[in-house]
């Protein structure tokens, strides 16, 4: 395996997971493992109080491989977490993916199809085709569908599913979009899909398969608000981002 410079990274933020991680990097190394191509596993623990951290390392130790975890300065949001193990990734693609892997990771398997015509894909729960084993309660999924109509009014038009943490970047494209990023919470999604559009990349959206988890770390109301003021942070912030990563 070429460290330097795997095809694929996979970049999971992390925050007081202890309980879930452990299955989730034994899958994920599993299926790594048994492709073809070289790869990067990342794990950026954020700030966790739990026992994340050491977990992390001591399953690095047993499983062979390119894996690397990053350790936030404390608390900082999912969207500081990402953005710094985006820009620590050295692969050709980069996936993020969360924790819970709602997303099975073997779906990058159909991202990575379509990346000979994106250099942005993205993992969409909001098409015909895409299968959902198993759904988010109604208010969540109620939210969810006013959210994405703001989402797509102000910031981008067209996108079915701007909030599936599932995700996978050019690796260049991963450097000029989240070197450029501000939103450290739930908000930076938009954030990243707005900037890789105002930087000329366009954006793939595969059906994917999904399963809720009920130990979700996204509180419907608060985060929701807070979301929704981002979008207009968003638009200000990038105002003059043009592109090929000029500003204007």
């Amino acid at each position: 395996m070429t460290k330097s410079c795997p095809f694929l990274t996979v970049v999971i933020p992390a925050y007081n997971e202890e309980e879930r991680l452990e299955p989730t990097l034994r899958e994920v190394f599993a299926f790594l493992s048994a492709q073809s191509f070289t790869w990067e596993l990342i794990v950026v623990d954020d700030g966790s109080t739990d026992k994340t951290a050491e977990l992390a390392t001591q399953i690095f130790e047993e499983i062979p491989g390119n894996t690397k975890l990053l350790r936030n300065p404390g608390n900082r949001g999912k969207g500081y977490s990402v953005r710094s193990g985006m820009l620590e990734a050295q692969g050709e693609w980069v996936l993020m993916s969360d924790a819970d892997l709602s997303t099975p990771i073997e779906e990058v398997l159909k991202l990575l199809k379509s990346s000979a015509e994106f250099p942005v894909v993205i993992g969409s729960r909001g098409m015909r085709e895409s299968l959902l084993e198993e759904r988010q309660p109604l208010y969540r999924e109620t939210m969810g569908r006013i959210f994405n109509l703001m989402v797509q009014a102000i910031a981008l038009p067209g996108i079915r599913d701007s909030q599936c943490g599932f995700k996978l970047f050019r690796g260049d494209a991963a450097k000029k979009v989240f070197s450029r990023m501000t939103i450290e919470g739930f908000g930076f999604d938009v954030e990243c899909l707005f900037v890789a559009r105002r930087l000329g990349y366009e954006i793939g959206e595969v059906p994917i398969r999904w399963i809720n988890h009920p130990a979700s770390k996204v509180h419907a109301v608060r985060d929701s608000a807070r979301m929704a003021g981002d979008l207009f942070k968003v638009r200000v912030r990038h105002r003059n981002t043009g592109k090929n990563g000029e500003e204007n």
